[in-house]
């Protein structure tokens, strides 16, 4: 099955796997999206993850998070730049999400990013999607 988006069926796995408050999640893997799991591992939203290189297609296992409470630490994903139309950003215009509480997450020129570290860097990019 071919799928259009593999980043927002990406979030959307995650998504689900909170919602019925799995300890981990498989996703198929690709370059963009062990960089978004690294990326969500640094900001403190997921615990770990683990690439998986023993099958024909690698795998992706995320660890996710949750508060002493069982309430997850993500909570909310949205992807912002789709296939159909892609979002950029300049590198004074990085949004900032739910007034400082979330991130976006950029593929910009030196990698995939968060967009507090892009711009400290004075770069800008593709606003693949915001988490908060």
């Amino acid at each position: 099955m071919t799928i259009s988006d593999p980043i927002a069926d990406m979030l959307t796995r995650v998504r689900n796997a909170l919602m019925t408050k799995h300890e981990t999640v498989l996703i198929p893997a690709s370059n963009t999206k062990i960089a978004i799991a690294r990326v969500l591992k640094e900001e403190g939203f997921i615990q770990d993850y683990e690439v998986f290189r023993d099958t024909p297609q690698r795998t992706i296992k995320v660890y996710l998070r949750y508060t002493d409470n069982k309430e997850p630490v993500l909570a909310g994903l949205r992807r912002t730049s789709k296939p159909g139309l892609r979002q950029y950003a300049g590198k004074g215009k990085i949004p900032i999400v739910r007034g400082g509480l979330g991130i976006a997450i950029l593929s910009t020129s030196q990698g995939v990013m968060a967009g507090n570290q892009a711009r400290k860097k004075g770069l800008g990019g593709e606003v693949l999607c915001y988490v908060w």
